[in-house]
């Protein structure tokens, strides 16, 4: 999630929907103040296909809590994105990360097991967001400056790479995480 659904979230929505392909997860994006209809930025689009990913024919859309109640994990760009995330639907408020900071909870979590807390019945996703909060100990939060994605809305291309960077830079542990627990709860599911 972002603000406008036209730059950051529709690039990591796309880089994360081909990067976890193989696991058969549903990944979407919308803004909290959406330019609904519009399409993505051209320099997001740019970035896309600079790695191999079409962008299709995204078009922003309006984040309602209904989208909130059918998720098992949001991810925002920000803090204060996340503050409104939860403003909309305050149940959220268990399974919503800034982008960033999740990347640090499953890099510092020990996902290899289920959880106590973590229900029976959890979605795949759900159990990964369940595992990557036992991390929440074993990290050391970052200053909410350091935990934000680049906003490069109306911007040169400049920040649309330093976007490009911090994502590059988070995702490959939150998708090494979701291939382990989600194989691994695939694997507990079939015992």
């Amino acid at each position: 999630m972002c603000r406008g659904n036209v730059c950051q979230s529709p690039y990591i929505e796309r880089l994360l929907a081909a990067r976890l392909r193989d696991l058969d997860v549903d990944v979407s994006s919308a803004g909290t103040a959406a330019l609904a209809g519009q399409g993505m930025q051209d320099d997001s689009a740019r970035l896309l296909r600079k790695a191999g990913i079409e962008p299709g024919d995204f078009v922003a859309r309006q984040l309602t809590a209904e989208m909130l109640w059918d998720a098992d994990l949001v991810l925002t760009a920000t803090r204060e994105i996340r503050r409104e995330v939860v403003r909309l639907e305050p149940k959220a408020l268990r399974y919503t990360h800034a982008l960033i900071d999740f990347g640090d909870l499953v890099a510092g979590a020990d996902l290899g097991n289920p959880t106590i807390t973590e229900a029976a019945n959890a979605t795949r996703v759900g159990k990964l967001a369940a595992r990557a909060i036992t991390g929440r100990g074993e990290v050391t939060a970052r200053r909410a400056v350091d935990a934000a994605i680049v906003d490069p809305y109306q911007k040169r291309g400049r920040e649309y790479a330093a976007m490009a960077q911090q994502v590059g830079a988070v995702l490959p542990r939150l998708v090494g995480a979701a291939h382990d627990v989600i194989s691994a709860a695939d694997l507990y599911a079939h015992w």
